[in-house]
């Protein structure tokens, strides 16, 4: 006897038919307007979340709105800003990485009027001095003025920075009162050595000879990780989840910005020169935090392994091992005492410079925390000019775009409940000294106040998109390039301005950012979605659509001719400035 079969298993049912044309299902089948809209907009490079803003002409009074960018960093958000990004980002990296000369020249001399200037606040600096030991407080006062006037027209004439730290009526700091803590700075017996050479003031790598007489200068690609947290499968999960250690590793992902520092710190030190970086911070597939480095000239494999395996972070805070209360039972604010209080007995939580006052008197006291890294350090070698360095730099920068959280998917219920628990454990790990979350282990934190939530700190990387990286993920260092992320702008403006042959800055025309600024007089100011001067955000995405693809046509039009040898058309109007701001 043959069982049925059940209803839509049976291999000779035929497909469903194709729904009724003027049905529901059909009308449901056919794309929205609105969304080819956006996505024809992302397509053309279009930002779809415009800023609205109004432009006033000072000497004429006429107002037009303008649409900028939202320069938004994740495509989440707007696909079109987060791409721009990251191409500056590339083009950053790039420009730095195999450079052979110095990115930043020494500063230039200063001037006999520059030197007048300090001279003068030196005298005034003496007067103020014995008008103290005099008591004379009204010369303080005037000598005081004179000293903010002379500093004034010093920045004036072009030197940057303080001539020396303000006197103590002008101070605004912390209102922290006493000392400052020290710490020991004797390496920990279970680190090695490291060798400490005086760092030279030179940025650029080694140069190499072949046997041929050409010369080369290579550069590196690095990747550190964090340490082991216990056995984990290849989707990221761990094998056994009661025993992988979820409280290092929130720990471990919130202080990894200061051993990335640490890291950069010794191996200058140990290198006798000061290394350049570029690099980003993502999430392994563990969701452990690892960064990707590039790196200019070439240091020895060995050395990068024992400068990793001997760089640490101490976290001198008060210990955590106890959780005192929970976020559904926590402390209470007492209003008399301006403190929070134990809700049963009603004595104050120990104070943060108490904590740290009795961190200080123990002689066997040990860091709440100790950050290291892992075994895993990868680095070789990238010649420039290659299809290598291109693809490592597209490597490099494979996730900028995205959150952390939704750099990897999480497709099984096993990941997601691994992500869940490190999130918990991300929620009630203390992130700074002022955080509410050290109510939860019998701490007030620093500058405490009634508005602490107890486990529900808003910072970064308590979020789970974060996943406990809540700084900057692009690490650059300071002589990297010599440019800001502006400075690339400029320089993509000025080769497109060169190909299409323009004579005129048309767009710092048109937003008053030109090469001459101050010939326009205009005041800015954010318009409203419902002024009735701004209109739909569909007729905007559809105007800047329409200017952006007669610009991509002059722009392919002028590499044709550029191509081709032809010269270009050196007008004043070879071009037009679009709707988000570009030319």
């Amino acid at each position: 006897m043959t069982a049925p079969t059940l209803p839509g298993l049976d291999p000779s049912t035929p497909t469903p038919e194709a729904p009724r044309p003027g049905s529901r299902a059909a009308r449901m089948g056919l794309p929205r307007a609105v969304d080819v809209l956006k996505d024809v907009a992302t397509e053309y490079g279009v930002c779809i979340r415009p800023l609205a803003m109004r432009r006033t002409d000072l000497d004429t009074g006429l107002t037009e709105v303008i649409d900028l960018p939202c320069g938004a960093t994740r495509e989440d958000k707007c696909p079109a800003c987060a791409k721009k990004n990251r191409r500056l980002r590339q083009a950053q990296i790039r420009e730095g990485w195999h450079r052979p000369d110095e990115p930043t020249p020494g500063p230039a001399p200063a001037t006999e009027e520059q030197q007048a200037l300090i001279v003068l606040r030196a005298h005034l600096e003496y007067s103020r001095d014995e008008a103290g030991r005099a008591s004379q407080w009204d010369q303080v006062a005037d000598i005081d003025d004179a000293i903010r006037e002379v500093e004034e027209a010093i920045t004036a004439e072009g030197l940057r920075g303080r001539v020396g730290p303000p006197h103590g009526g002008d101070v605004q700091g912390d209102d922290d009162t006493g000392k400052r803590r020290k710490r020991s700075t004797r390496r920990r017996q279970d680190a090695p050595d490291l060798p400490r050479r005086k760092v030279e003031p030179r940025t650029v790598g080694k140069t190499y000879t072949a046997p041929d007489g050409s010369t080369y200068r290579p550069s590196m690609w690095l990747t550190v990780t964090l340490d082991s947290y216990g056995p984990v499968r290849p989707d990221g999960t761990p094998v056994n989840p009661d025993r992988y250690d979820y409280r290092r590793a929130a720990w471990d992902a919130v202080h990894f910005p200061r051993l990335l520092d640490r890291f950069w710190q010794n191996l200058r030190r140990c290198e006798g020169w000061n290394v350049q970086y570029a690099g980003c911070v993502e999430p392994q597939r563990r969701l452990a935090p690892h960064a990707h480095f590039a790196i200019r000239g070439t240091i020895p494999r060995d050395v990068l392994r024992t400068v990793a395996a001997a760089t640490y972070h101490q976290v001198w805070w008060p210990s955590t091992d106890v959780q005192r209360y929970t976020r559904d039972r926590p402390p209470v604010w007492d209003e008399q005492a301006e403190a929070w209080v134990d809700p049963d007995t009603r004595q104050p939580l120990a104070a943060w410079g108490e904590a740290l006052d009795a961190i200080d008197s123990d002689p066997d006291a040990e860091p709440v925390h100790v950050v290291r890294f892992g075994k895993q350090v990868d680095a070789r070698g990238v010649m420039p000019g290659t299809d290598d360095a291109a693809r490592t730099i597209r490597y490099i920068t494979k996730y900028i775009t995205k959150a952390t959280g939704d750099c990897h998917k999480i497709a099984t219920d096993r990941q997601q409940r691994h992500l869940d628990r490190l999130w918990q454990q991300l929620q009630i790990t203390p992130c700074t000294d002022r955080c509410a979350n050290w109510l939860l282990f019998g701490v007030q934190p620093k500058k405490a106040h009634a508005k602490l939530k107890p486990g529900r700190c808003k910072g970064k990387v308590h979020q789970r998109e974060t996943l406990g990286i809540g700084g900057r993920r692009i690490l650059i260092s300071r002589d990297w390039s010599g440019k800001t992320l502006t400075d690339h702008k400029h320089d993509a403006r000025a080769w497109v301005k060169a190909l299409l042959g323009v004579t005129t800055d048309s767009a710092g025309a048109r937003d008053g950012q030109g090469d001459n600024p101050e010939r326009v007089h205009h005041a800015w100011e954010l318009a409203r979605p419902d002024d009735p001067d701004v209109g739909p955000m569909a007729h905007r995405l559809m105007r800047a659509i329409s200017e952006r693809a007669r610009w991509r046509t002059e722009l392919l039009a002028a590499k044709d001719r550029a191509a081709q040898g032809i010269a270009p058309n050196l007008s004043a109007t070879a071009t037009s400035t679009t709707a988000n701001g570009e030319a």
